[in-house]
């Protein structure tokens, strides 16, 4: 019968987990009362015409409108009969594709109004090799699933009909729901046969993956099968030989060594257990293995063994006092840590955190302690450690697995009380593999320290008597939770007299000997040490002096090799500069410089001590723009942005032209944009170069400042006084200005540095431009020098007392 009409309203059967399609026969039990009231309703009409089209969801009982797909099949029902539960067993003939246009009626039975839906091809020899193509394809699909439907089919088709074609092989696949209803959606039979040529590729080849598969499955069963079979039959060759005892032997010296490692209780309990399984396991699997590395973990790591702790703080202090010069109050508060440690019988583990610029002596300062008390020593890097199981170790599960760092340097301290320093922890960071930082929380909290988990060991370890140290040249960069926990102690930087001393003592010596000098009895002076500190190093640290120190040791080694002649037995300035050759640092003289307009010297903070940084500001022609350059941050343009509103505040007060502002664009610019800055404290530096351009004064060059600036002129506290103090100190500039409310700061400042400066401490803005600008003689002092007008008396200008 051939579907001729427009349009139809028919009633519809929802079928589950079934897609019928035209010119194939079905059958099919329906069950539910709505459907089995529609095929009634179907067979009591003259042409037997009923709709069928899938639901989008089987487990649905009652389905919605939207819960049935639109594209279906008109079907013509050629067989019914009654069953014993009231079902009826019905056999349909796919007539036609057709669309739902809309709901007729929804009750008792769904009755819809559907439209045929046509599309014809014509067959040419090109498609009929395409369709032979695909009925090749369908044929070894048919042979390899076994499938004796879709081989019955494929006997009987013909080239004919593409649509036909396509739906006859379709209805006998074993597919998807989904899939066998996306190719009854697909009208164009050209488009068909193609997605059913892309669906056959698929299923033949998930039935080869399948074989593979299952082969290699086999093939492993019969190897394992095999090795128990060898196994047992080395076991019983064994046996016979009398060599059975040396497994014996094994398990027993390991049990020995279980009872002898002074493991807690609940460990010892489960260390046994697995050598009672390791016991049962055959000796060359890979079980085994991971068995017994496990035992070898919990046997090798310290549970009771400890180095006896010297608590004399005399020895400590002549220890510390040996390996490090300065550093005072950091030595103070260590011997203060161990006073406390010799009063309390069983002090819990403490955390340190020595924070500064690299090359201070972070790291050598954990050694000393770990001298001075006696303890073993061992170092963790954590640069760049990014992985949580770096701390807390991987679970056994894992191939390779092993426990985290801080029970592998306690392996190799081999004791349960050394010194372990955590050495970088400001450069940990995070990614998808977990946060290292707070799992190292867990590790330096004394309070759960003595029950930390390591994920590999699955047993409580007590870290509580390790002495925990921690460095970092930075603290922001340190979680707060994790700083917290941690005593903070800050190393600012030496002074030059420091590093004089510590070259004497310490630098010299070691690189003499490193180079194979130290029989020549070379004479480092006082002079070529500050030549080398001044001229070829910048830097809060002694890392630097070390290198140069190491660069004149090799070039004097060269020379002595060359001539066997050793021409430099005392080094002086000459000497210095004639082996490292040209400066590479000028330390900056006020004498010599000369005060511009629009141009102070700051004192910043950054990760290698303090620095100074000048600002430089100009106006031109313009429409009453502020420009910033030089990588500023947010909080350093809202400074300048401060100081410029607290200038204009000032302008009649100072008789300023009142459209300098509006006619005038100004651009502060501070040097060395490639290097981001940010921070408050430049807040005063800007607005004295800024009253310097307004008001057209030259400010000092012998001067440094920080501070933080309000809009009405006050002068707010900032931090890093002691690095940034020191930096000045190193770049020549002995006069500072300072908050008044840090104050308090000046305390940490060494005594040999403190006397040679003179520090203002202000409170407004008015202050530190009444010292910051020169005076009107002393401008016109400057003028007629710069000029070469006369020749006028040489004098030192001082600056006002506040």
């Amino acid at each position: 019968m051939k579907i001729l009409q427009k349009t139809y309203i028919l009633p519809l059967v929802p079928m589950r987990d079934m897609v019928i399609y035209p010119q194939t026969f079905a059958p099919f039990y329906v069950g539910r009362t709505s459907s089995v009231l529609a095929v009634k309703k179907a067979i009591n009409t003259e042409d037997k015409l009923i709709f069928l089209s899938a639901q989008k969801d089987a487990k649905i009982d009652s389905p919605t409108p939207n819960d049935i797909y639109s594209m279906g099949v008109i079907a013509k029902i050629v067989q019914y009969a009654d069953t014993e539960t009231s079902n009826l067993k019905v056999i349909v003939e796919g007539l036609q594709r057709a669309k739902i246009l809309r709901f007729y009626s929804l009750e008792p039975y769904f009755q819809v109004e559907v439209s045929p839906q046509f599309y014809e091809v014509k067959v040419d020899e090109e498609l009929k090799k395409y369709m032979d193509y695909v009925l090749n394809s369908a044929r070894k699909f048919a042979k390899i699933s076994q499938n004796s439907v879709l081989e019955a089919i494929i006997h009987n088709l013909t080239f004919e009909d593409l649509s036909l074609f396509c739906d006859k092989i379709a209805s006998a696949l074993r597919i998807e729901t989904q899939q066998k209803q996306e190719l009854l959606e697909t009208i164009n039979p050209m488009v068909r046969i193609q997605r059913l040529n892309d669906i056959l590729d698929i299923e033949v080849e998930k039935i080869n993956i399948d074989k593979r598969i299952n082969n290699k499955v086999r093939k492993q069963m019969e190897k394992a099968q095999k090795e128990y079979y060898l196994t047992e039959k080395i076991k019983a060759i064994h046996d016979e030989l009398g060599q059975a005892e040396d497994r014996t032997l094994e398990v027993q010296e390991l049990k020995k060594k279980i009872e002898e490692s002074g493991m807690p209780e609940e460990v010892k309990e489960k260390a046994l257990y697995e050598l009672k399984r390791l016991e049962g396991m055959a000796f060359m699997s890979a079980e085994a293995t991971v068995s017994r590395t496990y035992i070898d973990w919990l046997i090798n790591v310290p549970w009771k063994k400890a180095t006896k702790e010297i608590k004399d703080l005399k020895r400590a202090e002549k220890i510390l006092e040996e390996d490090h010069y300065g550093l005072e109050k950091i030595k103070e508060r260590i011997l203060e840590f161990l006073a406390v440690r010799k009063l309390i019988k069983k002090p819990t583990g403490s955390i340190l955190c020595f924070v500064g610029p690299p090359g201070v002596g972070k790291t050598s300062l954990g050694r000393s302690i770990a001298r001075a008390m006696n303890r073993k020593f061992v170092r963790l890097s954590l640069g760049g450690v990014r992985d949580e199981a770096e701390i807390r170790g991987h679970r056994r599960t894992y191939i390779g697995a092993l426990p985290g760092q801080i029970i592998q340097m306690m392996k190799k301290a081999g004791t349960i009380n050394p010194v372990m320093l955590l050495d970088e922890i400001d450069k940990m960071s995070m990614d998808f593999r977990g946060d290292p930082s707070a799992a190292l929380m867990e590790v330096l909290d004394p309070e759960q320290n003595k029950n930390f988990n390591d994920h590999y060991l699955d047993v409580d370890y007590n870290l509580s008597q390790v002495f925990f140290i921690c460095t970092a040249n930075v603290l922001h960069s340190i979680p707060p939770a994790l700083r917290d926990r941690m005593e903070i102690l800050q190393l600012a930087g030496y002074t030059d007299f420091e590093k004089i001393e510590i070259a004497k003592r310490h630098l010299i010596p070691k690189q003499l000997k490193k180079h194979g000098l130290s029989k020549y009895k070379i004479e480092f002076k006082e002079e070529g040490i500050m030549a080398i500190i001044e001229s070829f190093t910048r830097e809060a640290g002694v890392r630097n002096l070390e290198r140069e120190i190491s660069s004149i040791c090799r070039k004097i080694a060269k020379i002595l090799v060359r001539d066997k002649k050793l021409k430099y037995k005392i080094i002086g300035k000459d000497e210095v500069f004639e082996l490292l050759g040209k400066p590479k640092f000028r330390r900056l003289d006020p004498k010599l410089e000369k005060p511009r307009i629009g141009v102070a010297l700051g004192l910043a903070w950054t990760e290698v001590g303090g620095e100074l940084l000048a600002t430089e500001t100009v106006k031109m022609p313009g429409k009453g723009n502020l420009i910033l350059t030089g990588q500023l941050g947010e909080v350093m343009q809202e400074s300048a942005k401060a100081a410029l509103s607290w200038i204009r505040s000032k302008s009649i007060k100072w008789d300023l032209d009142p459209e300098i502002f509006q006619k005038y664009d100004i651009h502060i610019h501070v040097p060395e944009g490639a290097i981001p800055k940010d921070g408050p404290s430049a807040g005063i530096t800007i607005g004295v170069s800024l009253a310097s351009l307004v008001r057209e004064i030259p400010v000092r060059m012998d001067v440094a400042m920080t501070g933080e600036i309000t809009l009405i002129g006050k002068v707010l506290p900032v931090g890093g006084i002691k690095e940034k103090v020191l930096g000045a100190h190193r770049a020549g500039i002995l006069n500072i200005i300072l908050p008044k409310e840090n104050e308090k700061d000046l305390e940490e400042i060494p005594k040999e540095v403190f006397e040679k400066l003179k520090v203002f401490l202000v409170e407004n803005m008015e202050e530190v431009i009444e010292i910051a600008l020169l005076k009107e003689e002393e401008t016109e002092i400057v003028e007629e020098k710069s000029r070469g007008i006369k020749k006028v008396e040489e004098k030192q200008v001082t600056i006002p007392e506040i």
